[in-house]
């Protein structure tokens, strides 16, 4: 029996759990139409704003990569300069004047190491070709005695001139002429906006602190305000340990080579102070690369002196000068140093080695007083010794010794509870083990 109008919509509502049952099909068999969610179009939309915002900000941030290094390397010299240039402004001086004296006086610095150090390279380069010859010649001597071979250096002239190696060389370097330039003019580039930019966080540096914090509730004021100071202290110190250490390092070096008779002795100590100190924890070891090969050239026995010394000195600066000069400063373990600046070199190159020490030691520093530190259990793990497992006595030796140091008081009977090592006395014995 078909329903009629009034009998369906109660078939309709009708059902056990006092659910609506699913509409029946018309009765001409017509298929209905399934209809979208309305939520589905606006999803639609907001899946694709965010991928194309994603999009649009991974691309921002490749094109603006250098600029953000710049600002980074920018924002630690600001730091680096900020202790000098308090304590001028404490003195009555506007901190814009202290910050451009200071600055002057790095500038200066700066261009008279150059001008000296470009000089005294220039006179050595000039020499370094006149006498590349008389080089040449002691180096072929040394392999024909030593390797028995009969080189002369006309062949080894002759060899270089006709080499496709020489002949590329010269026509790659004919047409990169552009591109040294273009690289030069970058570069001149970047120092510009690293100088802007320090200069602006130094002399605004009161300014910015109280820009930042005005967005933050006063408790993060004061976190905020502790970690940049610790980042003063601890970049300021560090670049001011390390040039300490570099001017250390530069004369103990030149001393070596000048008692050896190396040439070019003044050049390569500040070579190996500079690269020493500002490539941490292997900075020493590429910088002595340099001084071992000329000093090859004079005698390659004064190479392998000059590899000694380089160790040496690396130990002594290490474990005596460099906990001296950087204890109240930037003080990390060893394996932290070098962690971090391999981390950093892996994130942001060179620029990345430089700071991370300072970076992690201001971390390290800030975070300190968050850490709640207990009082150290006076157990022999501790200092590293060993200890036995669960239910093992004394030693064999130690047991021996304390049963030798009971026989003087009194002799204990043969096969009695104390007459075995390391057996326990008798319940109600007057001696205690």
């Amino acid at each position: 029996m078909a329903p009629t109008d009034e009998t369906e919509p109660h078939a309709r509502h009708a059902s056990p759990f006092g659910t609506t049952p699913p509409d029946r099909p018309p009765a001409d068999g017509a298929v209905p139409v399934a209809r979208m969610p309305r939520w589905l179009p606006r999803a639609v939309v907001l899946v694709l704003s965010l991928y194309a915002a994603f999009q649009l900000g991974t691309w921002a941030f490749h094109q603006l990569t250098g600029l953000l290094i710049n600002i980074l390397i920018a924002f630690f010299l600001a730091l680096a300069i900020e202790p000098a240039v308090s304590w001028m402004a404490a003195r009555g001086m506007r901190r814009g004047l202290a910050t451009a004296l200071v600055f002057l006086a790095v500038m200066i610095a700066a261009a008279g190491f150059v001008t000296l150090l470009g000089s005294m390279l220039a006179g050595q380069i000039i020499k370094i070709v006149e006498d590349f010859p008389n080089y040449l010649d002691s180096v072929i001597n040394w392999i024909n005695a030593h390797f028995q071979t009969h080189l002369k250096r006309v062949d080894v002239q002759k060899g270089l001139l006709r080499s496709d190696w020489l002949r590329n060389y010269v026509q790659h370097s004919a047409t990169g002429v552009l591109d040294v330039s273009a690289q030069v003019l970058g570069g001149l580039f970047q120092l510009l906006t690293i100088t802007l930019f320090s200069f602006y966080f130094a002399a605004d540096g009161p300014r910015l602190r109280r820009t930042v914090c005005s967005v933050l509730p006063p408790a993060r004021q004061a976190e905020v305000l502790r970690a940049w100071e610790i980042a003063v202290d601890k970049t300021g110190g560090y670049l001011y340990s390390r040039g300490l250490m570099a001017l250390i390092s530069g004369i103990a070096h030149y001393i070596l080579l000048q008692i050896l008779g190396v040439p070019y002795a003044p050049v390569l100590g500040v070579w190996v102070g500079l690269v020493s100190q500002f490539i941490p924890t292997i900075g020493t070891y590429l910088a002595g690369a340099l001084p071992m090969l000329v000093a090859f050239t004079v005698d390659p026995w004064y190479a392998l002196w000059v590899l000694v010394f380089v160790v040496v000195y690396q130990q002594f600066e290490n474990y005596v000068l460099q906990p001296k000069l950087t204890a109240k400063t930037v003080d990390i373990h060893p394996a932290v140093a070098f962690g971090s600046v391999i981390a950093g070199t892996a994130l942001l190159g060179a620029v990345g080695a430089l700071i991370a020490i300072p970076a992690v030691a201001t971390l390290q520093a800030f975070l300190g007083a968050y850490v709640k530190r207990y009082a150290v259990t006076d157990d022999p793990r501790v200092h590293g010794h060993r200890r036995g497992g669960p239910g093992s006595g004394p030693g064999l030796l130690t047991r021996a010794r304390l049963l030798w140091a009971r026989r003087p008081e009194e002799a204990p009977l043969e096969g009695g509870p104390e007459g075995r090592l390391g057996g326990e006395p008798e319940v109600g014995s007057s001696r205690q083990a």
